[in-house]
């Protein structure tokens, strides 16, 4: 008997060394929580990307037809659009710069351009739009020419 007095203690103390349920629960709740943090935190950064390289893809295009369009040795006022074989789509406005009366651009044959390019394209259910500007010189196209 004086055996089973002296493992009490032992027991007692081996019963102590457990998790209770609260403890149990609370690391449970605290790790679920982590968890859709974390997969909240990928799944944006995801969409992120898919939104990024939309942009990619408009810079692309805008700069392609950008290069066309500064390549024309003779610009004219006006606009113009179309689409590329992706389905993104583009708009462009040409755009004469009225010279200051004091200080002509010399030679009347040449002149500024405003260039004010949009390419647009769908993510989705979204609408999104890159748009690029530039100013170029180039010959005047005569009236008899347009």
């Amino acid at each position: 008997m004086d055996h089973k007095k002296s493992d009490l203690p032992r027991l007692a103390r081996l019963g102590t060394r457990g998790f209770t349920l609260i403890e149990v629960l609370v690391a449970v709740i605290v790790l679920t929580v982590c968890l859709v943090v974390v997969m909240e935190l990928f799944s944006g950064g995801l969409r992120s990307g898919r939104v990024s390289e939309g942009y990619v893809h408009a810079i692309y295009h805008a700069r392609e037809k950008m290069e066309d369009i500064l390549t024309d040795p003779e610009l004219a006022p006006g606009s113009d659009s179309g689409e590329f074989a992706d389905g993104s789509s583009w708009k462009v406005e040409i755009t004469a710069i009225e010279e200051e009366k004091d200080r002509p651009f010399p030679g009347k044959a040449y002149g500024l351009f405003q260039i004010d390019l949009k390419v647009s394209w769908r993510d989705g259910s979204r609408q999104r739009h890159f748009s690029l500007s530039t100013i170029q010189i180039a010959r005047r196209q005569s009236p008899e020419e347009a």
